[in-house]
């Protein structure tokens, strides 16, 4: 397994850039292999990803995620060509549909139909990287538009197939998309328990492609923290699922609440979500399950953690998006350089068969 690290929150990121960049740095030295920008409602993930690019010599950067809804297809593409010049191909585009709130209420566009919205997204993009003419007819994209004074247009950047594109996904359709057209695959709500509700759809996606699951970079993870109190660092956890599972979506859509109910958490999902909404916030917390939060990251003693990293290799996970926990800099720093190690270990050891 690989290493990757998140640059921070967007709610964060302007407060406290310097000691993310400080973060990302020093990861770098103690061998993590790709940072991924956020992009919610703050910072965008293109122009951090730049800067910490320039500051950064071999790791790989990614936006995770450029939200399709924010930009042109054309756009997309064009910012993808300019950072991999820029960086040398280090850089990995990763898209994502974003949900209802976020798509209606900050960018202004009704989020319907995502799944073809995202695949003739990625097709555009696709054109672009080859080098060809920019003329697209779908249901979602029309270019040029039809008795207008546009043409066809080739970008005038130098091809370049190269660059991979992920997807963070959730829902069976998208995880089937993710499947057929991505080069990775960036998860959330995942446990390894539940593996199946999220591999088998990519699985299936890739063979409908003529592909196998091993073509997929599949990344997830958690946070890990050290410590003998495990009780104290799942109670601390808690109130993060919670909101994750009550607030990052409407009553409708909360792709992440159905994906813990898809993994095993159904009765939780419901519960949670509906006493969050009743604002009965304390109440919500509480009703995370204890596993839930142990399953979904790497929590106490060094051979605890280490069991759950291989929990999460043996379902496949290619790529450990690690977060790792601190109170300062140096804490998470030196949190992260123990994990890393312990990946390496875990790697090295006899692994299933293949996923595929």
């Amino acid at each position: 397994m690989r290493v990757a690290i998140s640059a921070g929150s967007a709610a964060s990121a302007g407060e406290h850039w310097e000691s993310i960049v400080d973060f990302v740095v020093e990861s770098e030295k103690l061998g993590a292999n790709a940072v991924w920008t956020a992009e919610a409602w703050g910072m965008d993930a293109v122009s951090t990803a730049a800067f910490l690019a320039a500051r950064t010599k071999t790791m790989t950067v990614g936006t995770g995620i450029m939200q399709i809804s924010a930009r042109a297809p054309a756009m997309t593409a064009m910012t993808a060509l300019s950072m991999a010049a820029m960086t040398g191909d280090r850089f990995i585009l990763g898209l994502g549909a974003s949900g209802p709130q976020v798509v209606e209420g900050l960018h202004g566009w009704r989020f319907d139909k995502p799944i073809g919205r995202m695949r003739e997204c990625i097709e555009i993009i696709r054109k672009a990287f080859r080098g060809e003419k920019l003329e697209y007819h779908g249901n979602h994209y029309d270019m040029p538009l039809p008795e207008g004074e546009g043409k066809p247009l080739r970008l005038a950047q130098a091809a370049n197939e190269n660059i991979p594109i992920y997807l963070a996904t959730l829902s069976p359709k998208a995880l089937r998309l993710t499947g057929e057209l991505a080069d990775g695959w960036l998860g959330t709500s995942f446990t390894p328990e539940g593996a199946a509700g999220f591999t088998d759809y990519i699985r299936a996606g890739a063979e409908k492609a003529g592909r196998s699951l091993d073509d997929i970079d599949l990344q997830v993870g958690g946070t890990v923290q050290f410590g003998d109190d495990v009780d104290a660092m799942v109670r601390s956890k808690k109130a993060g699922v919670a909101f994750q599972l009550g607030a990052m979506g409407s009553a409708d859509h909360n792709f992440y609440n159905d994906a813990f109910k898809r993994g095993g958490y159904e009765e939780a999902g419901r519960t949670i979500q509906r006493l969050w909404l009743e604002k009965k916030r304390d109440e919500a917390v509480e009703a995370v399950p204890d596993d839930m939060v142990l399953n979904s990251n790497m929590l106490g003693t060094k051979a605890m953690v280490k069991e759950r990293m291989r929990a999460f290799r043996d379902a496949g996970i290619t790529t450990l998006r690690i977060d790792p926990h601190g109170e300062t800099l140096q804490e998470r720093l030196d949190t992260l350089g123990r994990a890393i190690e312990l990946v390496k270990e875990v790697s090295t050891e006899n692994v299933p068969a293949a996923r595929s």
